[in-house]
């Protein structure tokens, strides 16, 4: 049977989909911006979707979930940032803690970037720890990178999970994936081929790594493009031009660099390609590029679940 979940900082739903897919039914997702709200309805007419503010929402209402999720925005613990923390105004860790209050679910999973396990932030990190464990969960956190997980993509994110004590104990961290993940060629070479784009072979057995981090780009910016300098590098040693994203795949007789599509991205990120993004080229860009990989939202949430399991099942008593 499916364990009730809610999310909040849902985006286009990388970590709701992820966590469907292990087993979570959810029953509140809340997620601020317009597109995205858009394309969690869309795409799942059945989930309960609250466009709003974090701080404006109330989870009394699902006291007891089974699972509270979330992926607070990541400016404030990021390299390309100032790093704030929790000097940061968009630092939602904290109304995370208070929704967590509120609800009290069996289990808590938040992710965010691989920043907030710098030293600058260990204090931050065990405060999170300690506010939590004063409400009767044990948690931790671990680096874990989606391409162990067969994500076409580097992708490093750091996970919090924390169960309630009689849970914790049974709570193992996913063991990556024994075969590598697909290359970028190998992963987008049918999407390259779509429109006949006769280099398409050619240009697959130069794509031969997996990707670098995407990264969904700032609202202060213009379009949509692929990162910081060093990133468009990265992307051009496997015949990308991360300038910017294409409308369309390359035709016949394209000569030169191909762009990803929308698509493309999200085969990247891990989406299956039936998952739909509302809203224009950069918007769904954006979405997609700030996503949470699913594959690795159903790894740790398949392992969520497989601990809370074992904690529901009754004791056998001794003869």
């Amino acid at each position: 049977m499916p364990l009730s979940s809610i999310e909040i900082c849902a985006g286009a739903g990388g970590q709701a989909l992820g966590l469907e897919q292990a087993g979570f039914e959810h029953v509140s997702l809340v997620e601020v911006e317009p597109p995205a709200c858009e394309t969690l309805r869309f795409n799942r007419p059945q989930w309960h979707v609250t466009q709003g503010d974090v701080r404006h929402y109330q989870a009394d209402r699902w006291r007891g979930v089974a699972l509270f999720s979330g992926g607070v925005p990541c400016p404030p613990f990021s390299k390309a940032g100032k790093q704030l923390g929790i000097d940061d105004e968009r630092d939602l860790f904290p109304e995370a803690i208070r929704l967590v209050s509120e609800c009290m679910p069996e289990a808590v999973m938040l992710e965010n970037v691989r920043g907030l396990l710098d030293t600058v932030f260990a204090d931050y990190r065990e405060n999170i720890v300690k506010s939590l464990k004063k409400l009767g969960y044990m948690g931790e956190w671990r680096l874990l990178h989606a391409s162990d997980f067969g994500v076409p993509q580097l992708r490093p994110r750091v996970i919090f999970v924390a169960l309630k004590k009689g849970a914790a104990a049974h709570f193992k961290w996913p063991e990556a994936h024994a075969q590598r993940p697909p290359t970028v060629g190998d992963a987008l070479l049918d999407l390259m081929q779509a429109d006949g784009w006769r280099g398409a072979e050619e240009w697959s057995k130069q794509a031969c790594e997996i990707a670098p981090t995407l990264v969904g780009g700032s609202k202060k910016h213009g379009g949509p493009d692929l990162g910081p300098t060093r990133a468009k590098k990265a992307w051009a040693a496997l015949g990308i031009d991360g300038l910017g994203i294409a409308n369309a795949p390359p035709e016949p007789d394209f000569v030169g660099m191909p762009r990803l599509t929308v698509r493309m991205a999200a085969r990247i990120q891990g989406f299956p390609d039936h998952w739909q993004f509302s809203g224009k080229k950069t918007a769904a860009y954006r979405q997609i590029g700030n996503a949470f990989p699913p594959p690795v939202a159903c790894a740790v949430g398949a392992q969520i679940r497989l601990a809370l399991e074992a904690a529901a099942k009754p004791k056998l008593k001794r003869a």
